[in-house]
Formats: C-alpha cells, structure tokens, sequence
C-alpha cells in the first residue's frame, strides 16, 4: 500500500491554495492540475524508492524475535527484535507492533532509522496485563518512507506469539525466602532432616533424660536389655489437593481485583510451601463441571503442573456442580490429603450443597474451606448511617453478613475447618494454617 507523508500533504495544501489565490488569471488551473499531477508522480516514485518490509525475495526489511518462555503478572519483561536492511538504501521506518492481548494489544508507533546493508536491535520492555495462554497472530505495521519524504510504503510483517503469562510469582518467592532465614537462624542451620519432630518412625537410640515416655520402644529395650527409645521426624510425602470453586461467587471483584485472582495467588503459595515441606501437591478446578485436575505429586514437577493450571483457570457465569465434582474427587483421590477448598458462600440455604459435599470428605480427607471476606461490606455493616438510606444499607450488609456467618458456623459444626479471611490476607493466612496443620500432626 503507497501512502503520502504528511510532507506531500503539505505541499498539496499549499499547491491548492496557490490555485485559490489565482484562479481569475487565465490558464492558472491547468498549471495547478500540471502540478498536482507532478506532485502525485513523485510520490508514487518515491514510495517505489523506499526499502520494501517483508518476507521473501522483494523483501528488504526483515524482523527477528527473542523472547522469554513465560512472563509474569507484575514483573516487567524484556524482548528483543533484530531488524535487517538488505537494501543498499538507508530505511526510515515507521512501526506498530501488535501484540497478545495478555501483553497489551496494540501499542504506540515508534520510529526506527536502518543503515543500508545495516542491523539494529532493539530492546522493548514488556509489562503483562493479566495471566493466562494465548496464541495470537502479532504482527508488525511498518511504514517505509522514501528518500525525499514524499511517499510511504506501508506493509505487515506477520509475526505469531504464543505467550504465557504466569501469576505473580516474585512476592511467593520472597515470603519463602524470608521464611527460611527466619529457620535457619533459629536453628543456626538448616538440617537435611528434623529428627525429634513429627510422627514419621526414623531411627531408634539409646534413651536419655528428657525424652518423651511414651515413645519408649519396650520390645527394643528387652532385647539390648537398656532402655531404648523411637525418633521421628516430621511427615513427608503428604497430600495436599487444593481445589478452586471456579463458578459464578468467584465472578465479581473486590477494589477491582478479580476475586479469582486472589484465590490463585493462595493457591500458588500454598502450593510452593508444600513442595517445600517435601509433600505431594495437586489442583482441581471446577464450575459447573471438572475442568482440570492433576493428581498430587512430588516436587518442582508437581508444581509446574499446578502452575500450568492456575495460569490458565478463569471463572465461569454459572452454578457450581458440588455433587459431581466431589464424586470425581473421591473416585480420584482415595490416598488421605488435605483437600483446600477456595469459595465462597452466601446463606445456609445457598450453600447447603456445598456444605453436604464438603463434610463428606471426612473422616478420610482433613477439609480445608478458604473464604474470601468483602471488606467493603464489612465496612458498610460497621458504618455509623446519617441517612434514611445509610441505615437501610447499614441493616441489608448486616443482614448479608449474619446469614453468611450462619452458613460458615454451619460448616465448622460439619467438621470442616473453616478459614475467613480478607482477600489481601488470604495466602498468608492459608499457609500458615497448612504449617499449623503439619505441626500439630492433623494430617
């Protein structure tokens, strides 16, 4: 495509005004018309001029992307591209990159000045919009203009991205860094293992004072005739399967954040932290069918696994099947795990589905029911109403507020161990109850 520049536009503006200013003179328009003939001639010629983009045999310039794998929410990334000139003609270049829309769609031009015969690369920064995996056609606009500056060739590089875009996994790294030096200079280093702690049999020993009766080994002790005693360390190989309601509670949004988004966060947290007490991990999301499901296992593969999952999950319009999703759960997993439902609830009347399905999870599984608070509604129940209408708001959020606080004292009197927190809290709170659970040998 052959484009003006907005040089030639210029000079047709003022080729047109020369021609109002004279037109009572005889001959003065076909001089005018002569010229804007010119005027269209050389920029035609000077669009031909100029270094074609594009693939193949007539292309002179060409494009070259290095990018990473993977990006992350919040962290800014880099690409490079490497621009080719294979024309003996310096290209001035006009570009607009279209990107994925998990990295921002379209963007701004930019211009761009190749030596003839030259390379350049640049170094454009990246800031992901949102999680998740996408396989678009990007493609390069790229405007080529002519030596004088009278005409552009215009043509698109196609460029296709697969891009994935992880959640944000710079704050997950930092709070488990910081939690193992807290560990290491409590107990001057970090052990292989934790003997002493936990109910998992490791070795027996010679008793000394101190130690706990009750783990006295009486058959040992007849045998070498002196008193011997069992050490353990802490449980490892564990289950921990976290499951995400995916369905219609899970749609709105809290100060603009998805709700869902805060569910995944805590999931990946909780996720790293069980790799890193050595316990298998698995994931299962459903709405109003399974959509996903890895089976817990061990290590930086079972987290992958679970990453790959909560990168792509999005919440669905739609009611939560918790019969069917349980079934599949229990045909799934018999293996005993602590299973980490993320949710939300309404009323009993709403939620008695989910609480029936989750109870049945005992006595095999330990249930684990995460709840997001809304802090704007206990800000508005805890507001003081100067209004006729504050005081009917105050009384509906107190009244929403009760109803779910039944619902939730209705799942504790269930056995299910309930945690309510608010959103921004939610993956501390949830790993330090995993660490609590672990300590107290509940699972």
């Amino acid at each position: 495509m052959i484009l003006p520049t907005t040089r030639a536009l210029f000079l047709a503006m003022l080729l047109s005004v020369v021609a109002l200013a004279g037109y009572r003179w005889p001959g003065t328009l076909d001089v005018m018309l002569l010229a804007d003939v010119a005027l269209l001639a050389a920029v035609w010629i000077d669009a031909v001029l100029a270094p074609r983009a594009g693939p193949g045999v007539g292309g002179r310039v060409t494009i070259e992307r290095e990018a990473a794998p993977a990006f992350s929410v919040g962290q800014a990334g880099e690409v490079f591209y490497r621009w080719r000139n294979a024309a003996a003609r310096a290209a001035r270049l006009r570009v607009r990159e279209v990107r994925p829309d998990l990295l921002g769609g379209a963007q701004p031009p930019r211009a761009l000045r190749l030596a003839g015969r030259g390379t350049l690369r640049e170094r454009i920064p990246v800031v992901p919009v949102r999680r998740g995996r996408e396989t678009a056609a990007g493609a390069f606009v790229v405007d080529s203009t002519g030596p004088l500056g009278l005409g552009r060739r215009r043509a698109t590089l196609a460029l296709p991205w697969t891009v994935t875009v992880y959640p944000p996994l710079v704050p997950m790294r930092l709070r488990a860094s910081v939690a193992q030096a807290l560990k290491r200079r409590e107990l001057g280093r970090q052990p292989f293992r934790r003997l002493g702690e936990g109910r998992l049999f490791e070795s027996l020993r010679e008793w000394v004072p101190g130690d706990d009766l009750r783990h006295i080994d009486w058959k040992a002790t007849a045998r070498r005739r002196k008193v011997i005693t069992r050490q353990y360390e802490a449980e490892r190989r564990q289950q921990v399967l976290l499951v995400l309601d995916t369905g219609r509670l899970l749609t709105a949004e809290i100060a603009g954040v998805s709700r869902l988004d805060y569910v995944v966060q805590a999931a990946l947290e909780l996720a790293y932290a069980a790799v890193q007490h050595d316990d298998n991990v698995g994931v299962m999301t459903f709405a109003d069918g399974v959509r996903h499901f890895v089976a817990p296992q061990r290590g930086r593969l079972g987290l992958k696994r679970v990453l790959d999952v909560l990168t792509v999950v999005e919440p669905k319009l739609v009611e939560p099947d918790y019969p069917g999703a349980f079934r599949y759960l229990a045909a799934r997993n018999r293996k005993r795990a602590l299973t980490v439902l993320f949710t939300d609830v309404i009323d009993r009347f709403a939620s008695d589905a989910l609480v029936a399905n989750v109870a049945s999870l005992r006595p095999r599984h330990l249930p684990l029911a995460v709840t997001l608070r809304n802090s704007e509604l206990d800000a508005l129940a805890g507001l003081r109403p100067t209004a006729v209408r504050d005081a009917f708001r105050k009384a509906a959020a107190e009244e929403l507020l009760h109803a779910r606080e039944e619902a939730l004292g209705h799942m504790r009197r269930a056995g299910v161990i309930v945690l309510d927190v608010p959103p921004e809290r939610a993956a501390q709170a949830v790993v330090a109850r995993y660490l609590e659970l672990k300590r107290r040998g509940r699972l």
